[in-house]
């Protein structure tokens, strides 16, 4: 109870610091020119803002993740809102699932999927060919799939768009049998160079926007996120929790 009680007293006075220089009640904010200022102040495209929440506050979605701005754009918060006459409900969180599972839709032919012969869930991973962790999960996936878990992958090369990760893994992506590329490349193989129109770079971009700063990170199918990897047993027991 005392770390709860140390959040909710964070974040009251987070919010009572923030409401001292928003708007009157009867004024409303004008999105058009926040979503501009913070463009043109901190160099993120923002593809959504709203009503946040916490009276006083907007939320904004960007291509770096979601955040928090005042009602004039002047300040601006990364943080994580609780409703604590909920049971402590992570209402960010609650925001950053609905988008991930949206942005997922994106990709629905894009992924390179490990697909379980009595499928029971499904999860996303982001992944990076050359993350130990990454190779560690791949070299169990027989164990995911037998308990019914079926792996999708995403693209996340860690060193970005002009590593030679993010070659190799567009390499991976255009190549005929994806599956045997993708077991190639997890084992350490060299990546036959291949070149073609993939959507490794919009993955990536799409992790970035939901907060993906590690692989492998994996997107349960409510929406929520486990970073790091999750031996078979345990993703089942985490997927029963949640299903």
């Amino acid at each position: 109870m005392k770390n709860w009680t140390k959040i909710g007293l964070a974040l009251s006075g987070l919010v009572s610091a923030v409401s001292l220089n928003t708007f009157a009640a009867d004024d409303a904010p004008n999105y058009g020119q926040v979503k501009a200022k913070l463009q043109a102040s901190l160099g993120m495209q923002v593809s959504s803002i709203g009503d946040a929440p916490v009276s006083g506050l907007l939320q904004v979605m960007t291509e770096k993740g979601l955040f928090y701005t005042s009602e004039d754009g002047k300040y601006l918060l990364q943080a994580r809102i609780y409703n604590i006459e909920d049971g402590m409900r992570n209402v960010t969180e609650e925001a950053l699932g609905s988008v991930r599972l949206g942005g997922l839709k994106e990709f629905k032919d894009a992924f390179i999927e490990y697909k379980a012969d009595k499928e029971k869930y499904v999860v996303n991973i982001f992944t990076d060919i050359t993350c130990g962790y990454c190779r560690k999960l791949h070299n169990e996936m027989d164990q995911y799939n037998a308990l019914g878990i079926t792996v999708r992958y995403l693209a996340f090369p860690r060193g970005g768009i002009n590593s030679n990760s993010f070659t190799d893994m567009v390499s991976v992506w255009c190549a005929d049998d994806k599956q045997e590329a993708m077991n190639n490349a997890k084992a350490g193989g060299t990546v036959a160079n291949k070149n073609c129109e993939t959507k490794v770079a919009e993955q990536y971009a799409f992790g970035q926007r939901i907060g993906v700063n590690g692989t492998p990170n994996i997107i349960m199918p409510n929406g929520s996120v486990i970073p790091g990897y999750q031996p078979p047993k345990q993703l089942e027991e985490a997927l029963k929790a949640i299903l």
